[in-house]
């Protein structure tokens, strides 16, 4: 909800020296007020449920529950927050996914306070905001030859189930995901290992190194 003292905000680290740091920070600046935290994805989203804030500040990787997988809730559920990604990882593997899941901007905990304060104001208006080490990875990937784009965690970890023989359905209950959202995955990296079904995605997966040999 938007408060009268401006943007309000939910902060989710599992660190707690991380957290009050970005309490201390947001609480000494107008325009920002702190409605609470959490310590994992599975607690924002209770408290983001509870609290409705205008930007949540989610951290990716923590135990009992990680970012990505709170982001895509969160975007399932319509979820009015605005969420911005703050983690010092900017690997493809977890910028990818978060952008995907439904995150509206991302950033490295290394970004200077009014880099930050800016880009929160950004995010609760809707507008994108990336660090400019993470809007590189991301144009590189979008520019990436057909057949050639990088695969995400989680359409990896569908791969290697395929190359299992697991049928949708096991793989499905396997991940905790839809029959439905495994068959989109499949979908995306037909398009982008170029092939046409099952058994070249697997070929083509070996072939580039992105699976082990076949035993």
């Amino acid at each position: 909800m938007r408060t009268e003292d401006g943007i309000s905000l939910l902060i989710v680290d599992d660190h707690p020296v991380v957290r009050d740091g970005l309490r201390g920070m947001f609480d000494s600046a107008p325009g920002f007020t702190v409605l609470g935290e959490a310590a994992n994805g599975g607690e924002a989203l209770a408290r983001a449920a509870d609290l409705d804030p205008d930007v949540i500040l989610m951290d990716l990787r923590m135990p009992g529950g990680g970012g990505v997988a709170a982001i895509a809730e969160l975007t399932r559920r319509r979820s009015r927050a605005k969420i911005l990604v703050l983690t010092t990882y900017d690997t493809d593997s977890d910028t990818i996914p978060a952008i995907e899941a439904g995150a509206t901007g991302y950033l490295l905990k290394d970004a200077p306070r009014e880099e930050l304060f800016t880009a929160v104001r950004a995010a609760a208006e809707g507008r994108t905001v990336l660090s400019p080490a993470v809007a590189s990875r991301l144009v590189s990937a979008v520019r990436a030859p057909g057949g050639n784009e990088p695969l995400s965690a989680r359409e990896r970890e569908v791969l290697a189930l395929v190359a299992k023989g697991t049928s949708n359905r096991e793989i499905a209950r396997e991940l905790f995901i839809s029959e439905a959202t495994v068959k989109t995955h499949l979908t995306h990296l037909y398009a982008k290992l170029g092939a046409k079904d099952r058994a070249a995605a697997v070929a083509v997966a070996y072939d580039r190194g992105i699976l082990g040999q076949p035993g």
